[in-house]
């Protein structure tokens, strides 16, 4: 037990990394953003906002790991706003399970984003 004692202080960084590599790539697939918004039904300066929250957010959670717990939590919030729009907007009538095209999956996102936004930087 020690040895997992001593990986405390990364512990957080497996869920920054998880998060932020699935906002970025996501995030980056948005590009252009007039596929998307036309995919989605959204006007283009939504998508456009979206799309630069997620890989813009990504980048504040790895950011933030190595300067101030406010670069953090400003990705943080980012991605939580995205993921509450995407809830409402897209998954909730589908349900739970993301084979249905469900909630399940953007749940667990925003509660990543949720944990470092409240954590921050500490450890």
């Amino acid at each position: 037990m020690k040895f997992l004692d001593s990986l405390k202080p990364v512990a957080p960084w497996l869920l920054r990394i998880a998060l932020a590599s699935v906002f970025i790539s996501h995030g980056l697939l948005k590009f252009p953003v007039e596929n998307f918004a036309k995919a989605m039904g959204f006007p283009t300066v939504i998508a456009l906002l979206v799309a630069l929250a997620e890989v813009g957010g990504g980048i504040l959670v790895l950011v933030g790991g190595f300067t101030k717990a406010i670069v953090t939590r400003l990705g943080a919030a980012a991605i939580a706003v995205v993921m509450l729009g995407a809830i409402v907007k897209v998954h909730f009538k589908n349900g739970w399970l993301v084979s249905a095209g469900g909630s399940e999956f953007v749940v667990v996102l925003l509660l990543v984003a949720l944990y470092l936004l409240i954590k921050g930087n500490d450890k």
